[in-house]
């Protein structure tokens, strides 16, 4: 400590050129620094979710459940397993020890969900294994109304609007609620099935079999190659009623003696309201690690250029932004900065009476902040409440050691007669490895 006290007393010129150099390396590091609301938390918890339409609670607690945790619980460092089963959909919770890497141990989640998976019941949808991600909160909500049908609002939203969204930078995923797809509905009579001795899965079974594409394969002709394709897929609605279900006694029964297929929508699971009128939600999440305000920015700037592309009679408005609480957060953060800093060298003055004391205050505070960006930068830490208090506290711990070292000096002087030069560098060296200490403790 004494050592770089000397030689910042003895050259000034190149302490006054370390400390610009900080500056400049922070001040460039302020342009590149994340901004985001929170900082971001890697929890050591996996979920596995799993959906099997139409079963009870009890069916996925049995069926599904069980047999996932029999897997999963063989997996090292896992401090609690437990499971939530509803109607249609269960999910694992699992939690690791702090010690565990959390992308090592979903990678160990997914491997037993897939041997897990060999003893499920074969309707289950896809299981989907996510780690906890504060992330996954949509950034900025967008709401499509007019005078319009669901469906219709749907499409538009599915059809125009996402994959705009979509292909803007930072954009990770844009999710639809309340939105109603479009579906062709096959409806059976209960009673015609019964008479003609048809199972239900029969139905299902024909009507997906029949409306597929497959791949045929390669011909080879000479030196030249073609590949074959089976257009099995039906572009009508009104051509399932045409489709075989089962043949009796060499009569083919097709969908419509039995039924009829209808051109409509999906079963409507979420639904989503705006002062009063049905509306479609679009939900934008970002990447995990992208700035936030720039993800929200690139997609207000894609809503702008969509609006050309949106009928006159439809509404589309943004309902949320997070931006907003991070614009509003961060400005009462660097008020308070300001006005402290401010506070810090009026109490400096008060009390050691000293301008020059006043002055050398004044620019360690911003100095310090300033050149603290750098640090922020090269250790990836983002622009967020939690670091902005941080400098907020930071600008008095600033001060406390100001005036230690400060008032040490001024008693050097005063007390033992010393040039101020040397009580500088005496006085640094007394105090200094305490003052150290005290900072890195807090």
């Amino acid at each position: 400590m004494q050592k770089l006290a000397e030689v910042c007393i003895k050259r000034p010129v190149f302490a006054t050129m370390l400390v610009m150099a900080f500056v400049v390396v922070g001040a460039a590091s302020w342009f590149r620094l994340g901004v985001d609301r929170f900082p971001a938390v890697d929890l050591p918890t996996v979920n596995v979710r799993v959906e099997l339409p139409g079963a009870s609670s009890e069916e996925m607690e049995s069926l599904v459940a069980q047999r996932l945790e029999e897997q999963i619980n063989t997996i090292q460092g896992i401090q609690e397993l437990r499971s939530i089963s509803g109607t249609g959909t269960t999910i694992v919770i699992v939690t690791f020890a702090l010690s565990r890497q959390i992308d090592v141990a979903a990678q160990d989640v997914r491997d037993k969900v897939a041997i897990a998976v060999r003893s499920l019941p074969r309707e289950i949808l896809p299981p989907v294994v996510s780690k906890f991600d504060n992330d996954q909160a949509p950034v900025v909500t967008i709401a499509l109304s007019g005078d319009r049908t669901l469906r219709e609002l749907t499409e538009l939203a599915d059809k125009v609007v996402r994959p705009h969204l979509e292909r803007s930078t930072g954009v990770g995923e844009v999710r639809i609620v309340g939105g109603l797809p479009r579906a062709v509905s096959v409806w059976v009579d209960p009673d015609r099935l019964t008479a003609y001795q048809i199972p239900i899965t029969s139905v299902r079974d024909a009507v997906v079999r029949q409306n597929a594409d497959l791949p045929g394969g390669n011909v080879t002709a000479g030196l030249n190659e073609a590949s074959l394709r089976t257009m099995g897929r039906i572009a009508e609605p009104k051509d399932f009623n045409d489709l075989v279900v089962a043949t009796l006694s060499g009569v083919p029964v097709r969908v419509r003696d039995i039924g009829y297929a209808e051109d409509g929508t999906k079963e409507q699971r979420s639904a989503a309201r705006l002062n009063g009128v049905p509306t479609v939600v679009l939900e934008v999440r970002r990447q995990s690690g992208e700035n936030t305000v720039a993800v929200i920015e690139g997609v207000k700037a894609k809503l702008t250029r969509l609006r050309d592309q949106i009928p006159a009679d439809v509404t589309m408005a943004v309902i949320r932004d997070q931006s907003r609480y991070i614009y509003a957060a961060l400005h009462e953060i660097n008020l308070h900065l300001i006005l402290g800093s401010i506070l810090a060298s009026l109490v400096v003055l008060a009390f050691m009476r000293s301008w020059r004391s006043t002055f050398i205050a004044a620019v360690a505070i911003p100095t310090s902040v300033v050149s603290a960006f750098g640090m922020m930068w090269a250790l990836n830490f983002t622009l967020n409440s939690v670091t902005m208090l941080a400098l907020v506290l930071m600008v008095g711990i600033v001060i406390d050691d100001a005036i230690v070292v400060l008032e040490n000096v001024f008693r050097f002087v005063e007390e033992k007669k010393m040039r101020p030069f040397e009580a500088a560098r005496d006085a640094t060296a007394d105090i200094g490895l305490a003052v150290m200490a005290t900072t890195f403790s807090l």
